[in-house]
Parts: C-alpha cells; structure tokens; sequence
C-alpha cells in the first residue's frame, strides 16, 4: 500500500512538472512571437510603401490604396541607384573575401603557433580596437586622398580601408581554431602534410561554420556602412554606394516629399541579399558564433 501511494504520488508530481513546463513553453513562445511581430512592423510597413503607387510623401496609413511597381522603375530610372548597388556589391565582395583569407590565416597562427611576441601581439591588437573606428577617418581620408582614391575613386579606398586592418578581428576564429584538437595537425604533419596542406586540407574543411560565419561578417560591413562612405564619397554620386545614395534621396524635406516611397522600394532591394544570405546560411552562422566563444 505504501509502496503504491509513493507511486501516485510520483506519477503526480511527474504530471505536474510536464504541465509546469508546458505552460512556461507556452509562454515563451507567445512572448517570443509578440516580439517577433513588434520587431518586424517597421519592415512591413516599409514594404508596404515601397508598392505605393498614389503619393510619394508619408501618409498616415499602412496599406497602400494604388498598387504598383512605379517606385522601383522610377528608382533606376530617375537615380544611379544601379550603379550605388553595383558600387556595394563590389566592395562587400572583394572585402569578404581578403578579409576571410587574412582573419581565418591570423586565426589559425595565433592559435596553432608559439613564437616570441605573440602575446605581446594579441594584447597590441585587443587595446587597439576598444578605440572607435571614426577616431581615424581624418587620417584615413587624407591618405586615400593623397592616392586618389575618394570621391568618384572612391570604390576601391574603401575596399583598401576595410581590407587593411581585417587581421585585427581574429578573436571568435581563434577561438574555434582552439576547439580543434591539436592532436590532428600533428597527425598530418607526421605524415609529411606542410603547415599550408594542415590548415588547408585538415583544419577548413572542419571549421566550415567559422569561415562562413567571417564571409557574413565581412559582408554585412560594407554593406551597410553609411559613416565611413559618405565621408570618402564626399557627395559624388559615382562613388556613392547603397547606403549614402539612398541618403540623398531624403537629404531635404522637398526631396522626402519626392523621394519617399524610391527610398522605400530602395531599402527593401537593399535588404534582400543579406536576408537571403542569413536564411540559407543561419545555422552556420549560429555555430560560429557559439563555437568561437571560449576562452583562448
């Protein structure tokens, strides 16, 4: 009898933990779904506008009353937005890819290697970067512009200036370097592999979510750098990218009147790559970031 009361009693307070648990999941997601929609409205709405075709201006309501495609056509009709889309397109590219090479070959040195002042390196680089990057733009653009690379140049200045210090940004790849058993390179050199056919060969194809994770970073910057850009760009509309041209377009209170719903249909085309990017490439993402933070 005691024997089956204690079981009763078990099975009770098993039931009341699934239903505790179930309630508090319940809650969550609600919770999680109403920030989902809050954090999503200001994207609907503006591609809500990006389709209106009866006025130009804001107006006080969500749906548009005139459905159309005119705020697109008009964009590359009426503007250089192809060739500011063009000019992003270019430096995100080139940016991800020097940028990836050099983080992940700092990474892995930092991580696999031992030498003389290579704390003493890693220090250097940690203080370094707790300073704010505008801090340097004056310096920066007096030496782009001693080249000739700002203005309508101003492409290749910025793919040089977000390439030049990419090393610096080693922390989360060393980090997940360091979750790589050493135990591997040191297989491979025994089988006669050099230090390039380790970190080639043995080490890339089992850090797939960090390099992607260094891709997108790299990507996203100047993709969405406006600060840096406008500076360089200097108001020239053929080394504009994205970001400052799109700026114009709502620079004075006459052209937000004219310009608004461009603006609109302008930022929507602006965020379909990356959003395409994350959504195939999220849970590599995601690994990156987890496994790349230990300590190291």
């Amino acid at each position: 009898m005691e024997a089956n009361k204690q079981n009763v009693k078990t099975q009770k307070h098993h039931m009341g933990m699934r239903a505790k648990n179930r309630i508090s999941n319940i809650i969550a997601y609600i919770v999680l779904v109403l920030m989902s929609i809050i954090w999503l409205i200001p994207f609907f709405c503006i591609l809500m506008e990006s389709f209106r075709c009866e006025s130009t201006w804001q107006v006080g309501y969500v749906f548009p009353h005139q459905w159309g495609f005119d705020n697109y056509i008009n964009l590359f009709k009426e503007t250089d937005f192809g060739k500011w889309y063009l000019n992003t397109f270019i430096i995100a590219l080139f940016v991800a890819v020097f940028q990836t090479i050099i983080v992940l070959s700092v990474s892995y040195t930092l991580s696999r290697l031992r030498f003389k002042g290579r704390k003493l390196l890693m220090n250097i680089c940690l203080v370094l970067g707790m300073f704010p990057g505008f801090l340097t733009l004056i310096v920066l653009y007096r030496v782009l512009s001693g080249f000739n690379l700002t203005g309508p140049n101003s492409v290749p200045g910025l793919i040089l200036v977000g390439v030049a210090s990419s090393g610096m940004g080693y922390y989360v790849s060393k980090g997940y370097f360091d979750t790589i058993p050493r135990s591997l390179d040191e297989a491979a050199r025994i089988d006669g592999a050099t230090r390039f056919q380790v970190f080639y060969k043995v080490i890339m194809p089992l850090a797939k979510p960090i390099v992607i994770y260094t891709i997108l970073t790299a990507f996203m910057g100047p993709w969405g750098d406006f600060l840096f850009a406008s500076y360089i760009a200097h108001g020239t509309s053929k080394g504009m990218n994205v970001a400052v041209g799109l700026q114009s377009l709502i620079s004075s209170p006459a052209s937000l009147a004219s310009s608004y719903t461009m603006f609109c249909a302008g930022g929507v085309l602006v965020a379909i790559p990356v959003t395409v990017l994350f959504m195939f490439l999220q849970k590599y993402y995601v690994e990156g970031v987890t496994g790349g933070a230990v300590k190291g």
